[in-house]
């Protein structure tokens, strides 16, 4: 399940991590969060980022 968490410290700093997705699909996923929240200060990437994604195989047979 893919999933976008908003994390706001009682300090007033917010971070965004996303769950279930692979590659840099989060990024696009997340951007609008990133655009609203204001100026990025870091980023962490975690090991599903470096991930591919599944390719779909589709496999033909000749009848002859």
């Amino acid at each position: 399940m893919k999933t976008i968490e908003i994390i706001i410290t009682p300090e007033g700093k917010s971070s965004v991590q996303t769950l279930g997705f692979t590659g840099p699909s989060c990024q696009d996923a997340s951007k609008f969060l990133e655009q609203a929240l204001g100026q990025r200060v870091g980023e962490r990437r975690t090991a599903e980022f470096y991930l591919s994604q599944p390719v779909q195989q589709s496999q033909q047979q000749r009848l002859g």
